[in-house]
């Protein structure tokens, strides 16, 4: 016996999912770009996020840059994301958003090959896992 089924409910049901699709990572939809663990910020990946001394703390603008990128990925801000209490997003050189917390921007490190590793902390003396 087959039984009727509603042309609304599948469109309903990918409505919602795309709906919760666009506010995943989204710190304006209420998500935070990065949480504590282990006494360290880490990234929605649960890598280890790090800071730069040679940024200033709340500038609004990062310090490292081309090729210094390449090797400390930003933690990127989405278009739609928007700055609240200790988080606020700086604008980057290329014209990328990049997530801060308190003041200071947010970095990955390209050498940390699994959730846990703080092999950049103290790299150069200037680099320091974010707490």
């Amino acid at each position: 016996m087959k039984t009727a089924r509603s042309p609304l409910l599948p469109a309903s049901l990918i409505a919602a999912a795309l709906t919760l699709a666009a506010c995943a990572g989204s710190y304006g939809g209420g998500s935070m770009p990065a949480r504590m663990e282990g006494g360290m910020l880490v990234g929605s990946n649960g890598m280890t996020l790090y800071t730069f001394d040679k940024d200033e703390a709340g500038s609004g603008k990062s310090a490292c840059n081309g090729p210094c990128a390449g090797n400390w990925p930003p933690l990127l801000a989405m278009d739609g994301d928007r700055a609240s209490g200790d988080w606020s997003i700086v604008t980057r050189d290329d014209g990328k958003r990049q997530w801060a917390y308190q003041g200071r921007p947010l970095y990955y490190w390209v050498k940390d090959q699994k959730p846990g590793d703080t092999t950049g902390d103290g790299f150069n003396k200037v680099w320091r896992v974010a707490r």
